[in-house]
């Protein structure tokens, strides 16, 4: 999966390969996709929601541009697989958010026995971020919104980097990099890709619901 689907893709940074290649992404799917774990496509794993393919999850990890001690904040926490690839890297605190609960609770609970005991991870709505934690050197986002959410905007610290896809539900979506600099966001368009959308406050869709 990683030699052809991600490095061949263009993912280079070692620490990203490190963990897509030891993360068992089969612990992360639902049993009757057992099959398809390692294919390069996402997964359904309920209440409307995916597991994103394995190159976008390797590639929006490298965006991150992660060092040595800094906290970042997922969400969109899922089946757990993106919190668990950047808790692999073994050296940034991690902070993941699910807004439906029976989600939450699952990946809790796979994280836990799977050994990544040391991510933080809560039931809320993810567009408000987590902000008694904040600020935050990195946010990800697995899921699209219709526009940048002013609050994870606002849980950046200082050179912080955000990577999120925006774009309306069955519309054209964009992979966005966000840089705060000195309080002002340098944007990078990335290209196009497909998200469920993200669900919660200020999105325009429910918990749960599908995408189109």
């Amino acid at each position: 999966m990683v030699t052809y689907t991600i490095e061949a893709r263009g993912v280079m940074n070692p620490d990203v390969l490190r963990v897509m290649r030891a993360v068992p992404r089969h612990a992360f799917v639902p049993t009757e996709y057992l099959g398809s774990a390692y294919a390069d496509h996402p997964l359904p794993i309920g209440y409307g929601q995916t597991i994103s393919q394995p190159y976008i999850v390797a590639w929006m990890t490298e965006l991150l541009d992660l060092r040595s001690g800094e906290k970042v904040l997922e969400i969109g926490s899922g089946s757990g697989y993106q919190a668990a690839v950047l808790a692999a890297l073994g050296y940034v605190d991690v902070y993941s958010i699910e807004i439906i609960p029976e989600l939450a609770e699952s990946a809790a609970a796979r994280l836990q026995s799977l050994g990544y005991t040391q991510i933080h991870l809560t039931q809320g709505d993810g567009y408000y971020g987590w902000p008694e934690h904040a600020p935050f050197d990195a946010i990800l986002v697995t899921a699209a919104p219709d526009h940048l959410p002013a609050p994870l905007a606002g849980q950046l610290a200082e050179g912080g980097r955000l990577v999120i896809p925006i774009g309306p539900p069955g519309g054209y979506q964009s992979l966005w990099k966000f840089v705060n600099n000195g309080g002002e966001l340098k944007d990078y368009d990335l290209g196009g890709v497909a998200f469920v959308p993200l669900t919660g406050g200020g999105t325009g869709v429910e918990p749960g619901e599908p995408s189109p």
